[in-house]
């Protein structure tokens, strides 16, 4: 067994190597060497050696070993409910569904199907509806794998546009260190000498000094915005990477904020006289980046809201699954 470090030491692996070993322990208790059980210890083999296998920042992209992990789970799981003895059949009715309610939705004709027999039957699977246990596990977890994908493409995305944030970052910061008048941040005062970031005179650090403060101010700012942000079980850490995205949108917007209040864009902004007045307005400028990441943190949670696992549980509905009518 291969050391347990890096991105082996993530709890996602752990979980799976955990199940997985449940899995083969439940596996073994079938040792006749049919097709099924054979091809169910191939997909557990294939799943444990992605599970253990070494990380990588391509497979962190692609999330290749995670949906390599759980498709291969997912199979083992469906050969399991296709060789239970039928005396040990009924009590998965409840697991079946459960996977049914978290997954598909309402209006799924094999969780509707799948509900009418269970509650005909005190919630107990009977033989002759496992062929539609089999056929609403397999579509629940499609569904689930699928919830996973749409997290990490949307994690992706939003470190695309933390990785363009921090070039154009970078950029402004070369350009106002190479060429100080291109970018020019001070505010000439008639009465006074000009104000600037750093001194009365444009430099080399007046663009450095500005993304510094509005980085700041934006990582205090996210600080206080975490407490609306939940945590996950999902392999995908999108509430970091969600933190993240504020510090060069903050850098960013500290400089294009006060380039339009130079510009007299805002009417009544443009008479700053001081070096503190400069740097004042490029701190709430910076922390102004959170009326629009904000946006992004609310699609964030509503797309986490959407990845369900067994440690979710089961949301209430209006109906309850089983109407007391059809219970009897």
């Amino acid at each position: 067994m291969q050391d347990v470090a890096g991105e082996k030491a993530f709890s996602w692996r752990q979980r799976a190597l955990a199940y997985i070993a449940e899995l083969q322990s439940q596996l073994d208790g079938y040792s006749d060497g049919s097709p099924l059980v054979n091809g169910a210890q191939r997909h557990l083999d294939a799943a444990r050696e992605a599970a253990a296998g070494r990380a990588s920042l391509r497979g962190a992209w692609s999330g290749l070993a995670v949906d390599r992990t759980w498709a291969n789970i997912n199979k083992v799981e469906v050969a399991l409910l296709k060789l239970l003895p039928d005396a040990e059949l009924p009590w998965w009715g409840s697991d079946v569904l459960a996977r049914a309610l978290q997954h598909l939705g309402p209006q799924d004709p094999r969780r509707v199907k799948l509900e009418e027999h269970l509650c005909g039957q005190d919630g107990k699977l009977s033989p002759q509806d496992r062929t539609l246990a089999v056929i609403t596990l397999q579509a629940s977890n499609i569904a689930a794998q699928q919830e996973k994908v749409r997290l990490r493409s949307f994690r992706n995305t939003i470190l695309t546009s933390t990785i363009i944030l921090a070039l154009v970052a970078v950029a402004l910061l070369v350009v106002g260190a190479l060429h100080p008048h291109a970018i020019n941040l001070c505010f000439d005062d008639p009465k006074a000498a000009p104000a600037c970031p750093v001194g009365t005179a444009p430099s080399t650090w007046d663009v450095a000094i500005v993304e510094l403060v509005g980085l700041s101010a934006a990582s205090l700012v996210g600080a206080i915005g975490l407490r609306h942000i939940y945590g996950t079980s999902a392999p995908y850490t999108l509430p970091i990477v969600l933190a993240l995205l504020k510090l060069p949108a903050g850098a960013v917007s500290a400089v294009i904020g006060l380039m339009l209040v130079q510009a007299r864009f805002v009417p009544g902004l443009s008479d700053l006289d001081t070096s503190a007045q400069v740097l004042g307005w490029a701190a709430l400028f910076g922390a102004a980046q959170q009326l629009i990441t904000r946006l992004v943190d609310e699609q964030g949670q509503n797309v986490l809201s959407n990845v369900r696992d067994a440690s979710r549980g089961v949301e209430k509905t209006a109906e309850p699954p089983c109407p007391p009518d059809l219970g009897r």
